[in-house]
């Protein structure tokens, strides 16, 4: 090294400042956070941001918990890693009989993965495979929703609906695969549609692409409880699960629900089907079920789906390296404890219900705000140009991005999540909100004020607004 520069093996030189990350936006090098504790994230600069979202929604007890971090290091101390194929921990064990029994018995068995890209790849994979276990081996389709995400590996990318993150991969995603209406109350009922009439009709759909693929085809329905970042916290409608689960059920298909970011306390309930009046045959989970404090995710099981397999080939055929890794279940095992413990879903339904409240207070007559929308702490703010048309910006003001930007920077310094294709994958322009569950009132007037300010500042000062 001689005066900052280093000497690489090639020949060339380079700036020894400069990342050797391929960061998410090319070439905007992130700013470096270096310190972490309860609702802040430290940077290298020394400022002091609120982390108003949890990264994704995963920093579901706030950074720098004493506990997790000693129980994953008691686990290193036993065990750091196993492969699944020969042995078991009991740190698995644990976190597998706490899901379950957080399901009060409704779904029989769980998987650990390490994301919710590979939590969706293996439901997929387990439909199938139920199907071969009753010799219904036609059984190939899956039908998903518009707007939705569900990952980005091929598969799970497949799977989602969010037209400008399937763009550059088109070619490659499977064709087995076909999307219906997602439920969105903002967007998607029709002048004078009560909300039974407009559920009825997304039944309709849902049961008329069943008919013209062949019933007999077809694996599963998927989709979010309550859509994450592709639709901006948009919940489902009173009835709306129901329907859809009658759907399945005439066709002899499966439900999955996807709740990688909706899931595990964020919405109100620990699941977030348990507001909807149904089950769920097939249950990804993932985010909020570690904090954060190590890549983890995973599948709850219904009972029909395991005793299919059980008196069948008696085996999943599916494994990956990292399934089940011990540091990793104990930390969510220590996040799960501490959530129940001290009662923080009970805290999630407070604070979400006074974070909308105050949201929709001091936003809902902004001229460019359209909907707030959401449960529990899993909020959306939905922007439009034109709010009695519900017109969405022209992407190429990047809005929802301008307004993350501008949070991110003195004298704001706080963290939102933003969104785009929230119209129709490639038009509209939302935020997201979603604090840590042990959040106070005080924390959560902060959040308001804060995000409130970015807002109006973000449209009184840097863009020009020309009708």
């Amino acid at each position: 090294m001689i005066n900052g520069i280093g000497l690489l093996q090639n020949g060339y030189a380079k700036n020894a400042t400069a990342t050797a990350i391929l960061h998410r936006r090319i070439p905007n090098e992130p700013p470096k956070c270096v310190a972490s504790s309860g609702n802040y994230l430290g940077l290298v600069d020394g400022r002091q941001i609120l982390d108003a979202t949890g990264g994704a929604a995963v920093a579901a007890i706030g950074h720098g918990n004493a506990r997790v971090k000693a129980a994953m290091m008691r686990q290193m101390d036993e065990v750091s890693y196993v492969h699944t194929s020969f042995f078991t921990t009991t740190a698995s064990e644990e976190l597998g009989r706490m899901l379950i029994d957080s399901t009060k018995g409704q779904m029989a068995r769980a998987v650990i993965y390490s994301s919710g890209s590979e939590a969706m790849e293996a439901s997929m994979k387990l439909a199938r495979q139920y199907f071969l276990e009753l010799s219904q081996p036609d059984r190939t389709k899956f039908i998903a929703r518009k707007e939705s995400y569900h990952g980005t590996t091929i598969g799970a990318l497949s799977m989602g609906g969010h037209l400008a993150r399937r763009k550059f991969f088109e070619p490659l995603l499977l064709g087995n695969i076909t999307h219906v209406s997602a439920c969105n109350e903002y967007r998607g009922p029709m002048e004078g549609e009560s909300v039974r009439e407009y559920v009825a009709r997304l039944a309709r759909e849902l049961d008329d692409e069943f008919e013209r693929l062949g019933p007999e085809t077809v694996c599963a329905f998927v989709a979010e409880p309550v859509s994450g970042a592709a639709l901006g916290c948009v919940p489902a409608v009173p009835g709306y699960f129901q329907a859809m689960k009658a759907v399945c059920d005439k066709h002899g298909a499966l439900l999955i629900v996807d709740e990688v970011m909706c899931g595990m306390g964020r919405t109100g309930t620990m699941h977030a089907w348990e507001q909807e009046g149904i089950v769920p045959d097939i249950q990804t989970i993932g985010k909020g079920l570690g904090g954060g404090y190590q890549p983890v995710a995973g599948i709850l099981i219904g009972h029909k789906v395991i005793t299919a397999i059980t008196n069948g080939t008696g085996a999943f055929a599916h494994g990956q390296t990292y399934q089940g890794h011990p540091v990793a279940c104990a930390a969510a095992v220590e996040v799960l404890r501490i959530i129940q413990e001290h009662s923080l879903v009970d805290n999630v339904r407070r604070m979400g219900a006074l974070l909308g409240r105050m949201l929709k207070q001091r936003l809902s007559t902004h001229d460019h705000v359209g909907d707030i929308r959401g449960k529990g702490l899993f909020w959306g703010i939905e922007f439009v140009l034109d709010k009695a048309t519900k017109q969405p910006f022209p992407p190429a003001m990047h809005i929802a991005n301008g307004i993350t930007d501008k949070g991110l920077a003195a004298p704001y310094n706080i963290s939102l999540y933003y969104g785009t294709g929230t119209v129709d994958g490639r038009c509209g322009d939302h935020i997201l909100l979603a604090p840590p569950y042990n959040v106070t009132e005080t924390d959560v007037k902060i959040i308001v004020n804060l995000t409130v300010r970015v807002i109006e500042d973000f449209f009184a000062d840097d863009i020009q607004i020309d009708f």
